[in-house]
Order: C-alpha cells, then sequence, then structure tokens
C-alpha cells in the first residue's frame, strides 16, 4: 500500500491513542494545525520536514526513496 494511504490513519490512531486534539497535537508537535489537519486527510503535497515533525511525536519519519532502490 502507499505511503501516503496509511500516514492519515497512522497519524489520527495515533493522535487520538494520546487523547489530544489536533490543536493540541499540532502545538506539542511544533507544526501549524493546517499540518496535520492536512495529513490526517491525506493530502499528497506536503512539505516533508513538517510531516517528519509530526512523526517525530511516534519515534519515527519519512525519507525520500529513490524508485531505484525499489526494484
Amino acid at each position: 500500500m502507499h505511503i501516503m494511504k496509511r500516514l492519515p490513519d497512522f497519524v489520527k490512531e495515533r493522535r487520538k491513542a494520546v487523547k489530544l486534539t489536533q490543536e493540541e497535537f499540532a502545538e506539542r508537535a511544533g507544526v501549524a494545525l493546517t499540518v496535520v489537519r492536512k495529513i490526517e486527510q491525506g493530502k499528497t503535497n506536503m512539505n516533508l520536514d513538517k510531516v517528519n515533525l509530526v512523526l517525530k511525536m511516534f519515534g519515527h519519519e519519512l525519507a525520500p526513496v529513490n524508485s531505484k532502490d525499489l526494484i
């Protein structure tokens, strides 16, 4: 499954597990509320640095992958 299909569910489930609203979570992650909303809505035109600030809250990060490495 494509990572952008799983990322919204991952972030939303983890955020809810720690009982934070989107606004509270954004504040703790150091990003704008719109960043959290866009991630949870599955937007694909996201800034990788902002996404990683959110994922860092859960000990994860995304990195670019060269398509040649996937073969």
